[in-house]
């Protein structure tokens, strides 16, 4: 029977925006992040920023709304930029750096804002500083295969410190775009493909660099991007057109930004994209409608670079002009690198195509950021010297801060006959392309990253072995997309000798990130050939991957005993690795996206919808069994690839451990559960192993019947454990009827009595399982 919608007593589209924000398990607690200011000092901050208006020209105010590259210029502009910032025409800059053009950038050009421009607003340093400064971490998609909340806010906040000691207080960072394919090369960026999760994990990365205290000196402003559709560009080709249903959009796509929103952050940056055919520049949808109508953000809204003009390529704009139209009445506050709002705004002021007061609130929302920054009290650079430089970066503290979180991002995927950990009494044979490839590992987004402190998997194993074993080594290509075989021999002769293989493949940085899609994800080069022969030495077969996304492994998959996906781990990925390795830590990472067979499944994510003919493993006929000449039918007639099948080669939150896990005694505190009420799911978790090890207890639920079709799973609560061998303990997740809400065909946010199933899983294909009634 359809149910009735139950209306949640709050504004359509946003409960369901709430819903999906994180929910701890009942035995946690989280001290409650806010960077609202006290209502006095708020009031100062508006007062102030009017006091500014009421002094600034247009010039001025439309600087406000200018963000250079400096990475553009080069020394015959010196004279020109610094005489811009001078007359207050320059908002902000980006990329700065020590370079030879002004070897103290940062604080000469705030020296000239700040003493020499007509009001002295500071100006505000942004870069992309995505997993890190100098000390690198892994890349995104590997801190949220940790499913630890708590590691990224320290990564974060790690590369906040480095960052501010030069001058830098904005990063371009979180990426909280969903994506459902891996073949997006900025997919290495994301946190993955679930929504609760990505929202976690967002608002730790935004605590991390914004402190809970903006003022500090050490916080960078967080900015949320890319808003919004960007990871659902079609075929995973970047800079592409998404199409979402509104609904999808806003149950899916959209949560991340409002949970970090709720957290604080204080800038949003467009997409490259287009959503629904209007390019995310110009889309007063998403940046009047949702973003300060429905949502009430009070920070500022920056294009991305050169997408004001992008809008042109796109048939969306005729020309600059039309092009700084769009973007200023669409509500984009700030403009990356091009300047059409600088050369058009004063005449479209004149015609009447845009407004004083909708400049004000431009500058406005930019000045509140640099006032709650307290730019006006620490404008320069933090570190005084070199020697304090020296201090603050790379320093010790960090980089055990790095390793200990690339440790908790290493998934392992497969370990038959116990192949890991090494032992150290072995001869080890490594081989392959990234076993000591320093800059690949550090990942993508590394402006200020250097392999020269970058330190590899190799010398570690070295380290880690000492006296006690022998480190064989023999790279067998010389980069990921080697095709040359002239170094098997010498790989095949190092594995004959050895009482273990371990291969380290994967793909190069540059393989990943923005502008490098993949439309065969499978491993690049002549690694496969090489994997294939390593197997034929009969000696036992460890692969650890390095990549910026899942790859299709084919029978790589089949030819190594032990699979483990290291991402690019950053800095420190050498010395962790090692460690996980050799078993001094057990791995405990999760999937945070559904790996799949191969491209040909994509898109594929585990909270999908059902359909009129679900596949299960009886009801088709995988292509290498249909008979011959057979009737149509007898293949069968279910949602599934004949080649590939319908499920991920591995789920959403799958990882092995060291050791095993066993659930039990799964109870729940109700068996209904009232609109405004929660009941609480519990189970038991024993390590029935032998080694102490961590596990990840996932809570799921679905929907039964719906208004309109509702996913199979939905993630919904997450608990780490570590137990030592032997050890029980029960897991307790709260979960409120309001987390069970979504948007209807009416674009409503409801919430709809039924029955519900509930899972307590390692995954999202498995798990002890129950079912409650929602009245």
């Amino acid at each position: 029977m359809k149910k009735h919608p139950l209306y949640i007593g709050v504004m359509a589209g946003l409960l369901s925006l709430t819903a999906t924000l994180p929910l701890q398990a009942a035995n946690q607690t989280v001290a409650p992040t806010t960077l609202n200011q006290p209502s006095r000092q708020q009031e100062a901050i508006e007062s102030k920023i009017q006091n500014l208006l009421a002094q600034m020209s247009i010039q001025e105010k439309i600087g406000q709304l200018a963000l250079r590259d400096w990475g553009t210029f080069d020394a015959s502009d010196m004279k020109s930029i610094k005489q811009a910032v001078r007359e207050g025409r320059v908002g902000g800059f980006l990329n700065v750096n020590f370079s030879s053009v002004d070897k103290n950038a940062f604080e000469e050009l705030q020296r000239i804002a700040v003493e020499e421009s007509p009001l002295g607003v500071p100006l505000l340093f942004g870069q992309d500083v995505i997993h890190g400064y100098e000390t690198i971490f892994p890349i995104p998609l590997g801190q949220a295969a940790s499913w630890n909340p708590e590691l990224i806010k320290n990564g974060a906040r790690v590369a906040a410190q480095e960052a501010s000691a030069d001058g830098i207080r904005w990063t371009f960072a979180p990426m909280i775009d969903i994506s459902r394919d891996p073949r997006w090369g900025r997919i290495a960026e994301t946190l993955g493909e679930d929504p609760y999760l990505t929202s976690t994990l967002g608002v730790a990365m935004v605590e991390g660099f914004q402190s809970g205290n903006l003022a500090d000196p050490t916080s960078l402003a967080a900015c949320g991007k890319h808003f919004a559709g960007y990871g659902a560009a079609e075929g995973g080709r970047d800079y592409n057109s998404a199409y979402i249903p509104e609904r999808l959009l806003r149950d899916i796509y959209l949560p991340p930004f409002k949970a970090s929103i709720d957290a604080g952050m204080q800038s949003i940056m467009s997409t490259y994209s287009t959503l629904n055919d209007v390019p995310g520049t110009g889309s007063p949808f998403l940046f009047k409608q949702v973003l300060r109508e429905e949502w009430g953000f009070d920070g500022f809204v920056v294009s991305d670079w050169n997408a004001v003009m992008e809008m042109v390529p796109h048939g969306f704009a005729r020309d600059a002009k039309h092009a700084a139209t769009l973007a200023a009445n669409a509500g984009i506050d700030m403009e990356m690198h091009t300047d059409t709002y600088e050369q058009f705004l004063p005449q479209l002021m004149d015609e009447g195509q845009f407004s004083e007061a909708q400049l004000d609130t431009a500058v406005a929302n930019i000045l509140r950021v640099k006032l709650r920054l307290d730019l006006w009290n620490h404008p320069y650079p933090r570190a005084k010297s070199k020697a304090e430089r020296a201090q603050i970066i790379r320093n010790d503290q960090f980089r055990d801060t790095a390793k200990a979180a690339a440790k908790e991002t290493f998934v392992l995927l497969k370990n038959d006959n116990r192949v890991l950990p090494l032992k150290k009494g072995q001869s080890v044979a490594v081989i392959g392309p990234l076993a000591d490839a320093a800059h690949d590992q550090l990942g993508t987004w590394i402006y200020n990253g250097d392999k020269k402190h970058s330190r590899t998997l190799l010398p570690a194993l070295r380290e880690m072995v000492g006296d006690t074993g022998e480190i064989l080594y023999a790279a067998g290509l010389d980069y990921s997309r080697d095709t040359r075989t002239r170094g098997f021999k010498a790989a095949i002769k190092a594995a004959k000798k050895a009482d273990v293989v371990l291969f380290v493949g994967g793909e190069e940085a540059i393989l990943s990130g923005e502008g490098h899609s993949r439309g065969d994800i499978r491993l690049p080069g002549a690694q496969a050939e090489l994997v294939a022969e390593l197997s034929k030495t009969g000696k036992p077969l460890a692969m650890v991957l390095m990549a910026g996304r899942p790859l299709q492994l084919d029978q790589t998959l089949q030819q190594a005993d032990a699979v483990m996906m290291a991402w690019h781990p950053g800095t420190m990925g050498g010395p962790a690795l090692a460690d996980v390795l050799y078993g001094e830590t057990s791995p405990s990472g999760r999937l945070p996206l559904s790996w799949p067979v191969g491209a040909g499944q994509i898109p594929i994510y585990y909270n999908h919808l059902a359909t009129g003919r679900p596949a299960s493993e009886d009801n088709y006929t995988r292509i290498e069994k249909i008979g011959r000449e057979v009737f149509q039918h007898q293949p069968g007639n279910s949602s599934n690839l004949l080649d590939y099948g319908h499920k991920p080669l591995f789920p959403f939150g799958y990882g092995l451990t060291y050791s095993e896990f066993e659930y039990s005694d799964l109870e729940l505190s109700d068996t209904t559960l009232d609109a405004n009420g929660q009941l609480t799911v519990s189970a038991t978790i024993t390590n029935t192993g032998k080694t102490a090890a961590t596990e990840t207890a996932q809570l799921y639920v679905r929907d039964q019947v719906g208004s309109v079709s509702r996913p199979v799973r939905e993630l919904k609560g997450f608990e780490r454990l570590t137990l030592e061998p032997g050890e029980s303990r029960q897991v307790n997740f709260s979960l409120k009827a309001s987390q069970l809400a979504f948007h209807n065909t009416d674009m409503e946010a409801v919430i709809e009595p039924g029955e519900f199933r509930v899972w307590i899983a390692p995954n999202a294909e498995s798990g002890l399982e129950a079912g409650f009634t929602l009245r």
